[in-house]
């Protein structure tokens, strides 16, 4: 069996001589079967033939894909040709007759309805519109977190077993890579727009900081409790306890991000009568700037820094096999050993593979200052990991890396990050092309979605046993159709005003 990720040479070296008799480069296809035939041409000088012969064609394993694909458009352009026959008269009266009319009402409209939020700061906090008369959720955030969400659901239950679904192993990126980070993202924008709302409310920072310390507390112990893969190696304990989990992280991140926010919230946040004002989103916030600036520098001095048991200063290599070899207990360099130092090897993964909210706030009512500074902001993180990584997966000076989550990682994924915020926000907010179906509703109800399809990751309907499994059809179709119930949960709950908050 051989990697069909990638081409692979096949070397046949001399057991005389240690040289090389023949090279042979070649990209295999899955579940093809290949023989590679040798012949001697000369005995004398040990000259071969190599020759590489297609016993059994490989299978294209992206029409599942394309499959999966037409059949959502279709499901689509069913719903698009619903909509647009619902606007005629006579079958809309019909619909009426057949149906709770306020029901059926709300279906239609699809008005988005917004959950009491008052005096609530959580992990997935919803912004409320500035205006006095209404409430109106920004639902280009609820989109962009669904979407988000809605990846990740799809890539933790195995993503069709195609390698772009999966982590990428150490240095580079894939599909996988994205959403975690965006999800962190849109947390951090949300706060920045929730902070100013509940101040204005009238509540106190204190209670306010209690809320983001008791928020904090319960994501972390989810994760710790509820949603920890060490499961697998049987009955929870202390001694396989993983801690740096995703709730995890998102606690401790949530904590810090909004506990600094607060710090600097005025209750009248939003308007900035000094100089410069096309940096009003920039500079009444400087300290957190400065917080931000130490923080990486002190990432920085440690990770290049620091001396390392048997590794190389400033090693960011993967250790183990890595490298030949050269650094097997050099797993992540300084990150790693730090970790290792604090956490311990058992409490790790087994398996190693907000600026927004400020533009927001400061140019509410002007989409097309936010929409120029989205894409200030993409281009601004575009360039920085381009130089740190000079445009190469694994020649730059930090090359991006999510075990590590090197700051070209980050900004990497903030330049993707304003990116995909701009054109929803485009399509959702300020033309309204689009209500941000299905990706809304999951958005919505984040927390509840994500620790569900945890916890039921192997309970029917999301998963069952499969005839073949290394078909990527059956592995595709287990994994969508789990994701799919998610989204129609989520949808189901939105209907029936269920939300679950923290």
């Amino acid at each position: 069996m051989v990697d069909t990720q990638h081409p692979l040479t096949l070397l046949l070296n001399s057991s005389v001589g240690d040289r090389d008799l023949c090279k042979i480069q070649y990209h295999f296809g899955e579940f093809g079967n290949y023989s590679l035939v040798v012949k001697t041409i000369n005995t004398s000088n040990q000259t071969v033939s190599c020759d590489l012969i297609i016993n059994e064609g490989p299978i294209n394993s992206y029409l599942p894909i394309l499959f999966a694909f037409l059949v959502y458009v279709g499901i689509l352009a069913l719903l698009i040709a619903g909509r647009l026959l619902m606007k005629i008269d006579p079958v809309r009266n019909w619909v009426y007759k057949k149906l709770n009319p306020r029901a059926t009402d709300r279906m239609i409209n699809s008005e988005l309805g917004s959950p009491n939020t008052t005096d609530s700061i959580n992990c997935d906090p919803a912004p409320q519109s500035w205006s006095s008369g209404s409430r109106q959720r920004l639902r280009s955030l609820d989109t962009f977190r669904g979407l988000s969400l809605v990846i990740m659901v799809f890539v933790n239950y195995g993503g069709g077993k195609y390698w772009f679904f999966k982590h990428e192993s150490w240095n580079g990126l894939t599909v996988a890579d994205l959403v975690f980070p965006w999800f962190v993202f849109i947390m951090g924008t949300s706060i920045a727009l929730a902070l100013g709302s509940v101040l204005r409310w009238g509540s106190s920072k204190w209670k306010v900081l209690r809320k983001i310390i008791w928020r904090s507390f319960v994501l972390i112990l989810l994760g710790i409790i509820v949603v920890n893969p060490n499961y697998c190696l049987g009955p929870l304990s202390w001694d396989n306890l993983r801690i740096p989990g995703v709730l995890q992280r998102l606690g401790f991140t949530y904590l810090v991000v909004a506990a600094l926010e607060l710090l600097f919230t005025r209750a009248d946040s939003g308007t900035w009568e000094g100089r410069f004002p096309a940096l009003q989103d920039i500079l009444p916030y400087w300290p957190q700037w400065i917080f931000i600036l130490v923080l990486e520098t002190i990432w920085l001095c440690l990770t290049f820094l620091l001396p390392v048991p048997d590794c190389p200063r400033g090693y960011l290599g993967p250790g183990g096999i890595g490298d030949f070899g050269k650094y097997p207990n050099c797993t992540g360099g300084a990150a790693g050993y730090i970790d290792r130092l604090l956490l311990g090897e058992k409490h790790m993964y087994q398996h190693p593979s907000s600026g927004a909210g400020k533009i927001t706030l400061f140019y509410k009512d002007q989409p097309k200052q936010i929409m120029s500074r989205f894409i200030i902001w993409g281009i601004v993180m575009g360039v920085i990991s381009a130089i740190l990584t000079k445009c190469s997966k694994e020649e730059g000076f930090i090359p991006i890396n999510k075990n590590l989550w090197s700051i070209s990682y980050v900004t990497t994924m903030s330049c993707f990050a304003f990116i995909l915020l701009l054109l929803i926000y485009y399509l959702v907010d300020v033309k309204k092309w689009w209500s941000g179906a299905p990706f809304l509703y999951p958005g919505m109800n984040s927390i509840l979605v994500y620790i569900g399809h945890q916890v039921f990751a192997n309970y029917f309907p999301f998963k069952w046993k499969m005839q073949d499994s290394q078909s990527h059809a059956e592995h595709l179709t287990q994994n969508l159709t789990a994701t799919t119930l998610w989204v129609i949960i989520s949808y189901i709950l939105y209907r029936k005003r269920i939300f679950w908050k923290i």
